[in-house]
């Protein structure tokens, strides 16, 4: 453990559930060092519940069908964190098993965590970082910022949330490395320390939590919606990530200056594979309204150096080690576990198979008809899913399957649903 909790204290022990959240429990010092030596139990019935916290009744095998049976839990102790904007409060991750000792395949992180194996396999080991864009609201709901990208004097107004936040981070072991606004009311920017392996989600779901919660605490409004205001930029959640061998960046260009087969097999790969994997890194209908032409959101299947306007933007460095490829696809709604394990997967087929890329695009290809197009809704995205039997095959059949129900389950809530804008654009008209 790198950190003890106080007598009068509590730790949030959680696991991130299929949409992301953190969900669990919180236990009193002595109850969590006792989990820790003896694993403790949970109801399944988290595997199971959509974002609103509706059972989703369509799963037969676990959940609400089931009678909500227990799960058993194993905290690991190498991720126990203080909460530093909770004094004698810390948080825990969980990994999961069915009653019978069996792992449970279903979780987030058990299914990254199987995708790094894969890449074990194959001799590598990924390096990965994400970015988000989050809105901060005030009291009253409106944007901390006027929404100017890259600005030195707007960002001071975001100075309450980062004075707390930064210590808030630092306390869980992320490394906040850079802020800037960007061109959305109140939304801003945050990148965080590449990691290797695991511990690259589970700083970005940790970094998720922390941004709620402080802002929460200071009374404001922290927003991870992947489009939140009409006719303005979304935020997004972009992967960096590259493929090492001890010390060496497999994906580095060569004295060529060309980047070598392995990182353009791996590109092949991601791109033949990003329509299904949509499915994982644009996960809700919301996810969508994000992917339109001109607001640096890739909305085809295209590569580039250095090129924004691409799903992948391949980044050269300025010295080996910073070179990566960025997949621009994900949205800040995205669950970071599931959206690296589509991406590893992904580009791990492309490695396989030995595949080749399209040559990649210069300039703006946002607008570009005749690349193939990305699913542009979350019926699109499950179609495309549905069909790529190697990607399901790479994630686990099992996972795929569980997959599938919860976002046809959101789909189905989002069709039976009735909007405000409905009702305002055709109740008179009609």
């Amino acid at each position: 453990m790198t950190w003890n909790p106080s007598d009068d204290g509590f730790v949030l022990l959680g696991m991130p559930d299929v949409h992301g959240s953190i969900r669990g429990k919180a236990f009193r010092p002595g109850a969590f060092r006792s989990a820790v030596e003896k694993g403790t139990v949970m109801t399944d019935l988290w595997l199971g519940l959509d974002p609103v916290d509706m059972p989703i009744t369509d799963y037969r095998e676990y959940g609400i069908n089931t009678g909500a049976p227990d799960l058993l839990l194993q905290p690991d102790p190498d991720t126990l964190r203080p909460l530093a904007w909770r004094p004698g409060w810390g948080i825990c991750l969980a990994d999961p098993s069915w009653p019978d000792g069996s792992r449970c395949r279903l979780a987030s992180r058990e299914v990254l965590r199987d995708m790094l194996a894969d890449l074990e396999e194959l001799g590598y080991e990924v390096m990965a970082g994400f970015e988000f864009e989050v809105r901060i609201f005030d009291g009253a709901g409106e944007p901390l910022s006027s929404g100017i990208s890259y600005s030195l004097g707007e960002i001071g107004r975001f100075d309450r949330l980062l004075e707390v936040l930064v210590p808030a981070l630092e306390g869980l072991g992320v490394n906040l490395e850079a802020v800037h606004t960007e061109a959305g009311p109140g939304l801003l920017e945050l990148n965080i320390s590449a990691r290797r392996g695991l511990r690259a989600a589970d700083d970005a779901a940790l970094l998720k939590f922390a941004v709620k919660e402080v802002a929460a605490s200071l009374g404001l409004t922290a927003s991870f919606l992947a489009k939140t205001m009409p006719l303005e930029e979304g935020s997004s959640g972009h992967v960096h990530l590259s493929f090492w061998q001890g010390d060496h960046n497999a994906f580095a260009p060569g004295e060529d200056g060309e980047f070598p087969a392995t990182c353009m097999s791996a590109i092949a790969g991601i791109l033949d594979h990003l329509p299904a994997a949509s499915l994982l890194v644009n996960p809700t209908v919301n996810s969508y309204k994000r992917l339109v032409p001109g607001y640096f959101a890739p909305v085809n299947v295209s590569w580039g150096d250095e090129n924004r306007s691409t799903s992948v933007r391949a980044i050269r460095g300025n010295r080996p080690a910073r070179s990566r490829l960025e997949c621009r696809r994900p949205g800040a709604d995205a669950n970071p576990y599931l959206a690296l394990a589509a991406l590893l997967a992904s580009a791990m087929i492309g490695i396989r198979e030995g595949a080749s890329p399209p040559a990649p695009e210069s300039g703006d290809v946002s607008e570009r008809a005749d690349l193939p197009a990305l699913p542009n809704s979350l019926e699109s995205a499950l179609r495309a899913f549905r069909s790529d039997a190697a990607l399901q095959e790479a994630l686990g059949a099992e996972f795929s399957g569980y997959y599938d129900i919860s976002r046809a389950w959101e789909l189905r809530a989002w069709q039976e649903s009735v909007s405000d804008w409905e009702r305002e654009r055709y109740t008179r008209a009609v």
